[in-house]
């Protein structure tokens, strides 16, 4: 049942967004934003951006603390089945991809892994009741 994938999702000590952005309207911001408002440690992954919100983004998920089970990824589809792989390799448990960033091919490789994916349903903000802060 997705809310059991959901709560699974935020059971994580730290969080990472993957494809985060530094423009407030995009959605890669708005999603780091608004676990940052729930959350402590959530952790920016960019390949070129130095820092989010003040906060210095880590260029790969291969950087991430081993304490980050969670991420979500706002990404195009293909750049989301090759972070699927990389989070496999970190160890991490559960991957929301936001609504856009999903493809079957993602999803299924999830599945393989054994990671806890929540796709093809609700976008992190609207979860977490972030509206247009």
């Amino acid at each position: 049942m997705m809310s059991d994938l959901i709560k699974t999702f935020f059971s994580s000590a730290a969080y990472a967004v993957a494809g985060v952005s530094a423009n407030p309207e995009k959605y890669g911001n708005k999603v780091f934003r608004c676990l940052l408002s729930h959350y402590t440690k959530v952790y920016p992954i960019h390949p070129v951006l130095k820092e989010v919100e003040g906060i210095s983004c880590l260029q790969s998920i291969s950087e991430l603390p081993i304490n980050v089970e969670s991420l979500s990824i706002i990404t195009p589809a293909i750049v989301t089945e090759k972070l699927v792989d990389e989070a496999y390799k970190q160890g991490i448990k559960n991957i929301w991809m936001q609504p856009g960033a999903e493809s079957q091919t993602a999803i299924h490789k999830c599945h393989q892994y054994g990671i806890n994916v929540i796709a093809g349903g609700p976008c992190i903000l609207v979860k977490l009741g972030w509206f247009d802060h």
